[in-house]
C-alpha cells in the first residue's frame, strides 16, 4: 500500500532509507529533478510538486521528518521510535526535526545561490554566509555523540536518518572535510549501516528500470 515519490538523493531519500531500515514492502516511484517541471502529471499526486511524497492507502504525505516519524510509528513501536514516557523521547523529536530546520534549510540556499541560479542570479556572499551557517550548526551534535554513538543512545532511530541526511547533503556540497572528528566518524557509522546501503541500491535500481537519470537531485522540491 505504500508508494514513495523520490528523486536521486534528494529530501525523499530520509523516508526511503526509513523504509529500507524497517524492512517494509513499498513501491518505489522514481522521478526526474525537479518534477514540478519534468514530470507534470506527478502535479496531480501532490499539487506542490515537490518530493517526497509517500501515499499509504488514500493517505498522503510530503514532510520528509514527518513521513519518518510516521513510518517508525504508524504499527506501533519499532526501534526506530521513541516513546513518550521515555527519557530520549523528546531529544528524539528534537533531533528529528533539527535535521531538516536547522541543517537542511541553510543548505539549500547554498545550492540555490551556488549552484542552481543562472550565473547572473548566483549570490556568493550567501552562499558562503550560509555553509558557514552549517557547519557552525553541526556543533549541536558533539554532546550527544560524545555520549553515545547515536543521537538518542546505542542504535539508530528516525533522528539518526533526519540528521544523517543533511549530512549526505553535504558531501554533495564538499562539506565534509570540514567536520569534526566526532561528526566525521557519526556519518561514517551512518554510511556503513546497512539500511543506508540497501537505500542507496534502491534508489539506482529503480532509476536504472525506470530510465531516470542517476545525477543526483539533492535537496528536491
Amino acid at each position: 500500500m505504500i508508494t514513495l515519490y523520490h528523486c536521486i538523493s534528494a529530501r525523499s531519500f530520509r523516508p526511503l532509507w526509513t523504509l529500507e531500515e524497517l524492512g517494509l514492502s513499498y513501491t518505489l516511484h522514481m522521478l526526474p529533478f525537479p518534477p514540478r517541471v519534468l514530470a507534470k502529471d506527478f502535479l496531480a499526486i501532490n499539487p506542490l510538486g515537490t518530493i517526497p511524497a509517500l501515499t499509504d492507502g488514500e493517505m498522503l504525505m510530503t514532510e520528509s521528518a514527518a513521513i519518518c516519524q510516521y513510518l517508525a510509528t504508524r504499527a506501533g513501536a519499532t526501534p526506530l521510535s521513541i516513546q513518550p514516557g521515555d527519557p530520549q523521547y523528546g531529544p528524539f523529536l528534537n533531533w528529528l526535526h533539527f535535521g531538516e530546520a536547522t541543517l537542511t534549510v541553510p543548505q539549500t540556499i547554498v545550492l540555490r545561490y551556488g549552484r542552481f541560479e543562472p550565473l547572473e542570479r548566483r549570490l556568493p556572499q550567501a552562499e558562503a554566509d550560509y555553509r558557514k551557517w552549517f557547519l557552525a550548526r553541526l556543533k549541536g551534535l558533539e554532546p550527544a555523540l560524545a555520549r553515545h554513538p547515536y543521537l538518542c543512545g546505542d542504535h539508530l532511530t528516525a533522528a539518526d536518518i533526519s540528521v544523517g541526511y543533511a549530512l549526505m547533503l553535504a558531501s554533495y556540497l564538499d562539506l565534509t572535510a570540514r567536520f569534526s572528528p566526532a561528526v566525521s566518524a557519526y556519518w561514517q557509522r551512518l554510511q556503513d549501516g546497512a539500511g543506508y546501503q540497501r537505500a542507496l541500491a534502491a534508489q539506482v535500481n529503480a532509476a536504472q528500470a525506470q530510465g531516470i537519470s542517476l545525477t543526483p537531485a539533492p535537496m528536491g522540491g
